[in-house]
């Protein structure tokens, strides 16, 4: 049984979506939803990782960068995405500082299936240390539709400490639009928590530069 309304979250998104709308930034603010836990032992629990897909796809500009094969850096160049072959990444010589420059400057990567149980080998654990191993991609995938997965898909995991952030969306969607990635987004994480809403401290919403509001 959730413990938040439609009704209450609607309430709250619509007081954040109009302070954001009085103070009009220059930029398209992100609205973040950040939780925080309790009843937990990061050393000693087992640590819960999952991945969920959103409605509203939260983050449209994210960028992502494409490690593929010949036929995948094709695709790439097709529709106008980054990508980096084999060979870019044999460049890189295993490097730390280019492989966490790499990791920095895109948002997440996409490997050819062929490809993905190479970049261990060729990059070494700067990805996954960076939370951003490539997503696999085949070649009957339409790789516009794997780009949109992964710009839709939200991760909660639990690290060493008990507070979590995730992009939910932006202050150009809707009131609905938020409330049914927030309803879906909680949802899903309390059913991944071994006490369910036991577990849940506090849930809040906020905009890049607003003030936070409270879901519970």
């Amino acid at each position: 049984m959730s413990k938040i309304s439609v009704a209450s979250v609607r309430e709250s998104v619509q007081q954040l979506l109009d302070a954001s709308a009085a103070k009009k930034r220059n930029f398209t603010e992100t609205v973040e939803l950040q939780i925080g836990l309790k009843n937990y032992d990061p050393q000693r629990d087992k640590r819960f990782s999952g991945t969920v897909r959103m409605p509203k796809t939260p983050r449209p500009q994210m960028s992502i960068c494409i490690l593929g094969d010949a036929h995948d850096i094709d695709r790439a160049k097709h529709i106008g995405n980054d990508a980096m072959s084999v060979e870019d990444l044999k460049k890189l010589n295993k490097n730390k500082k280019l492989v966490k420059k790499l990791a920095k400057k895109y948002d997440a990567f996409v490997a050819s299936e062929v490809l993905i149980r190479q970049i261990p080998r060729l990059l070494g654990p700067g990805l996954s240390k960076a939370g951003k191993f490539p997503s696999s991609v085949s070649h009957s995938d339409d790789l516009n539709g794997k780009l949109l997965e992964v710009r839709s898909t939200i991760k909660f995991q639990l690290k060493k400490v008990l507070c979590m952030a995730v992009a939910i969306g932006n202050v150009d969607f809707s009131a609905d639009e938020l409330v049914g990635n927030i309803m879906l987004a909680v949802n899903f994480l309390v059913s991944l928590l071994k006490k369910g809403w036991q577990c849940m401290s506090s849930l809040v919403i906020k905009t890049t530069m607003g003030k936070p509001f409270r879901l519970y």
